[in-house]
């Protein structure tokens, strides 16, 4: 990366900007056009080299007579409500450049508010930034070369494209060309800047497990996609370097067998799993027993008693795990770390980031596009899990209030075959600005037409031990999105969303994942009370594929920044757009991956 020149520091600090592609990707908002003008156009901008004849000051103007050597021509320049020091730029008989708007009025031509302008015969650059006009275009002039966008790492045909855009022939619109390399040029500063945060650490542990002779055990084939990540795991953990990975998968695709998978490769090495709840560990320890049963496995919760956990090879725990004393370990998972605080998170960085550097896989059921996919690659390894081991069958609709009727007999219809609903609401407590019933308002209709009715929330303390009751004995369950990420509900059928249009599709699609973990058929109804046609919901209703949702998503929603530390934060290119601009993506990380010194 080109180094910055010192003496411009705060000037760089003050526009947000750490390099000279970053500089260069902020455009000119406009262009004053400083060339000698060879025609006379109704309001538009006229340039003179002139001589001025004669000077009248009345109480509100200022009036000019000028003779135009470009020109070949005398007319009146007129200045509204002059300041003092206004009237010395215009000495008679003074022969300078002038630039002013030229208008027409009643057959004579005027120049308003003229000006001295010190030179001409160029387009001048307009931006709008928290710096002076003049000193921005100053600094734009010094740094912006075709020279130093090269040294910065950019491909000649980009610096060339970025160095027109500032320093142009004509004003014309930005060309194709040209916001080609805006895009390009935003990305790789991006996606630069990522791998020049991504650290690596040499390991003390190679793994050297055999997974292929453990899937052969298996009772069933894993897909493709967890093969390919398995072997990308293989190869991660038998490198010298701790590998820094993260696996993303669909709803249902089967991540838990990779994570299993993994600690096998690990062996002779102990591994360590942290899950954002006490369900979700207590899922992965009862998989872990049923697929391991030659490994020693602990669960650890704030329930379980404290000891020594030194003879377990694989120790699957929530939060709890952070207040333990572990022992050595080879391999540290998360699951859903993004449900994890920023202090939960920054206790588990140490257990990753000690003096013998163990391997580091994070899990995530939210399906992200390829863009994301690639971006994020800059920064941590990605293994995308986009099949699943066996296509889900439901049905998903759009409901209104009319439809309510037919929506009760399909409960009942499910109730019957001993199947489980789940009915999920906006908010907890009423609220004047949405206009949907809350948790609240609604518990009470449930729980008098319907039995084992089972109520939960985000801000619920007992909201673990209500689903696991659910999950035994309930019909109804009463919910927020709390439920979105990872409960496995074997019964659970038919899962109602009030108020869809507020949700995006990810979390649409996170929540219709909840159902037919097990073949059943399953139903999702989308409860809108908006009239009229809904693009977003149609689109999602016809979609089952989370990958494909997480671009749609993007259509509707801005990507994330993970820089700041937040994948769906919001952040937004100013120049690139992820969900139509995948070949750019691709282009730029290839050319990274060409130029790693």
């Amino acid at each position: 990366m080109l180094s910055l020149p010192s003496e411009d520091g705060d000037k760089f600090h003050r526009l947000g900007v750490g390099s000279i592609t970053a500089l260069s990707l902020i455009a000119p908002a406009s262009f004053e056009d400083r060339r000698l003008s060879h025609e006379l156009v109704h309001n538009a901008s006229c340039v003179m080299d002139a001589t001025v004849e004669h000077v009248v000051r009345t109480p509100k103007t200022l009036k000019i007579t000028f003779f135009s050597h470009n020109l070949e021509c005398v007319f009146e320049g007129i200045i509204f409500h002059p300041k003092p020091y206004v009237v010395h730029q215009f000495p008679k008989g003074e022969r300078a450049f002038f630039s002013g708007k030229s208008v027409l009025e009643m057959g004579k031509w005027q120049i308003v508010q003229p000006m001295k302008i010190s030179s001409v015969g160029s387009l001048v650059p307009i931006y709008k930034t928290p710096l002076r006009v003049d000193v921005m275009r100053r600094l734009v002039e010094k740094n912006i070369t075709v020279e130093n966008l090269i040294r910065d790492g950019l491909p000649e045909k980009v610096a060339r494209e970025l160095y027109a855009i500032h320093f142009p022939d004509f004003p014309v619109p930005l060309n194709e060309q040209q916001l080609h390399a805006l895009k390009f040029a935003e990305l790789y500063e991006y996606m630069r800047r990522l791998r020049l945060k991504r650290r690596y650490h040499k390991t003390s542990y190679r793994a050297s497990g055999d997974a292929g002779r453990w899937m052969q055990t298996l009772p069933f084939e894993l897909t493709e996609d967890q093969k390919k990540a398995i072997t990308e795991i293989e190869r991660d953990l038998r490198g010298e370097y701790a590998s820094r990975r993260m696996i993303v998968g669909d709803v249902g695709s089967g991540k838990t067998m990779v994570i299993l998978a993994s600690v096998i490769l690990m062996r002779p090495y102990r591994s360590i799993l942290m899950a954002p709840t006490t369900i979700l560990a207590a899922q992965l320890y009862e998989e872990a027993q049923k697929f391991l049963p030659d490994l020693r496995v602990a669960l650890v919760t704030n329930a379980t008693k404290k000891g020594s956990l030194e003879e377990y090879d694989f120790i699957i725990g929530t939060h709890a795990l952070l207040h333990r004393s572990l022992p050595e370990a080879g391999l540290v998972m998360v699951d859903e770390q993004h449900r994890f605080g920023t202090a939960q998170r920054h206790a588990l960085t140490k257990l990753t980031e000690n003096d013998t550097s163990p391997h580091y896989l994070q899990f995530s059921a939210t399906p992200i596009p390829r863009t994301q996919a690639m971006i994020d690659s800059a920064h941590i390894d990605v293994s995308l899990i986009v099949q699943t081991p066996f296509t889900k069958n439901i049905t998903t609709r759009i409901m209104v209030k009319s439809d309510f009727p037919k929506l009760l007999d399909r409960i009942r219809s499910e109730l019957g075959q001993n199947h489980q609903v789940l009915i999920v609401y906006p908010l907890v407590e009423q609220s004047e600005s949405i206009n949907y019933q809350s948790l609240d308002e609604a518990r009470g209709y449930w729980e008098k037409n319907f039995e084992h009715v089972y109520v939960t929330h985000g801000k619920d303390k007992e909201k673990e031990a209500v689903l696991m009751a659910f999950r035994k004995s309930g019909n109804i369950l009463l919910a927020t999105t709390v439920v979105e990420v990872g409960i496995s509900l074997p019964r659970l059928s038919t899962v109602v969303i009030v108020g869809a249009e507020r949700l995006g599709l990810s979390t649409l699609h996170q929540l219709r994942g909840r159902v037919s973990r097990t073949g059943l058929q399953g139903y999702c109804y989308l409860y809108t009370n908006k009239s009229g046609r809904n693009e977003r919901l149609e689109s999602f209703s016809s979609c089952m594929s989370g990958f494909e949702i997480a671009a749609l998503d993007l259509k509707f929603r801005s990507s994330g920044d993970l820089l700041e530390g937040s994948i769906q934060s919001g952040k937004k290119f100013r120049w690139a757009d992820i969900a139509e601009d995948e070949d750019i993506v691709q282009e730029v990380k290839s050319y990274l991956d060409l130029h790693k010194d």
